[in-house]
This record gives C-alpha cells, structure tokens and sequence, in this order.
C-alpha cells in the first residue's frame, strides 16, 4: 500500500515538473498585463527619476515613440552614474546612463529560462519583444510572485491529494 502512494506521489511530482517546465513569460503577462513605462533617451536623469517614482517601478523602457527599444534604464544605472559622476548626472539624459544593449524575451520564453538569465546576467528587468514590438516588461519581482502563487497553488494541490479533498 505504501508504495502505491509513494508511486502516486511520484508521479504527481513529474506531473507538476511538466507543468512548471512549460509555463511561458506570456503567463506572467497574461496576470500582469503589457502595460510598459517607457522614457525618451533625451529625457534628463531627474524626468526619469519622476517617472520611476510615479509609477513605482525601478526601470523604464528608452524609447523615442514608445513601440521599439533603444535601450533600459534601472535606478542601479543611476546610482552608479551619481557615484562616477556626482549630482551632474541629474540634469544629462537618460541616453547617457541607460543600457543601450538590452536582453530581451519574446511571449514564449520560458519562466525557467529567464530565471537563469536575470540570475546569470544580473540584471532585474527584460523586456518581452516579438517581430520588433514592445510587448511588456518582466521583473525579477514578477518572477518571484509567479514562483510563489505556483508553489502555493502545488501545496493546495498536494494537500488535498494526501487529505482527499479535491481543490
């Protein structure tokens, strides 16, 4: 009898493995929505600092019109220009302290896989683009809350699998 519930509970272990492996960045932005804040690269430091605050992210999209990607801008990248360059940097442009060579993903990508490449690159943010369109942005901070609503979501399962109870 043990063993059948240990095959049991194996193979609900390789079920939800399945399933995680497949879980794509379009499910983050499907929870999320595509909403992307973007910034002119002629925008100066302090403009960008106001649009951060606003909205309450850490990063913005450079962009001139808002649909392609000239490049990413994090409160890291500005943090670092104060400390090379003192309060100057304020009043230069965003083009002065922004990455101009950005990662990016596209709607099928795997969680899994931009996990890794946050974690190996470090850097917080990516940007989702397919066929040169902006289609969102995910953070580290969206992958972590998709992580947790998943595992949470695996405990409910598992819980009522040992208890009976179908959720």
């Amino acid at each position: 009898m043990a063993r059948v519930r240990s095959t049991a509970a194996a193979q609900a272990r390789r079920d939800t493995w399945t399933w995680e492996a497949t879980m794509r960045i379009s499910d983050i932005l499907r929870v999320k929505g595509d909403r992307v804040v973007t910034v002119s690269p002629d925008a100066d430091v302090t403009e960008l600092l106001t649009v951060l605050a606003e909205h309450k992210i850490g990063a913005a999209v450079v962009s001139r019109e808002g649909g392609s990607v000239e490049g990413i801008v994090s409160e890291r990248d500005v943090v670092r220009a104060l400390a090379a360059r003192g309060a100057a940097v304020l009043t230069e442009p965003v083009a002065s302290i922004a990455t101009a060579q950005v990662r990016s993903v596209t709607r099928t990508a795997l969680v899994e896989d931009v996990e890794r490449l946050m974690t190996e690159r470090r850097f917080r943010h990516v940007p989702v683009i397919e066929d040169g369109a902006l289609h969102g942005v995910v953070s580290i901070g969206d992958v972590v809350k998709f992580r947790i609503d998943e595992l949470e979501a695996e405990r409910s399962s598992l819980a009522g699998y040992i208890t009976g109870e179908r959720t």
